[in-house]
């Protein structure tokens, strides 16, 4: 029984008795689970998830998450050392963005925003973008 089953197991004690089986089947130990997990540390969310948020059509989401993901893997951060271009949407130059927000530089709603509204503008939307970023490898 792997651990990831043990993980799906709602009750402590079924837990145990799954742990004691896979402990006497492959010689592993496992620890109880405590009785009451501590909660989660908040955390912000995801450029992926504001995206999403923010492009509700959900077929216009999935372009712009084509893009996304082979222009800058979702790092607000990114920067192409060659050309400048900056960002989740690869902007070039990135200062173009601040057209969107101040802080376009680490917002990455200021970027969504700001690269929404480029491939709405330049490509009519998202897939439009995605459609010319499949024939020509940029958008």
């Amino acid at each position: 029984m792997s651990v990831s089953i043990l993980r799906r197991i709602a009750s402590p004690k079924k837990a145990l008795a799954a742990g004691a089986v896979t402990a006497a089947a492959t010689g592993m130990v496992f620890a109880a689970a405590p009785a009451q997990a501590a909660p989660a540390a908040a955390t912000s969310d995801s450029a992926k998830a504001v995206a999403q948020r923010m492009i509700a059509d959900d077929a216009q989401f999935q372009c712009f998450d084509r893009i996304v993901s082979h222009e800058s893997g979702w790092d607000v951060n990114a920067k192409n050392a060659s050309s400048g271009a900056y960002g989740l949407v690869q902007a070039l130059p990135g200062s173009k963005m601040a057209s969107a927000g101040a802080d376009w530089q680490t917002n990455p709603e200021t970027q969504i925003k700001w690269g929404h509204a480029y491939m709405k503008d330049r490509y009519g939307s998202p897939c439009g973008a995605w459609s010319h970023w499949q024939a020509n490898g940029w958008y």
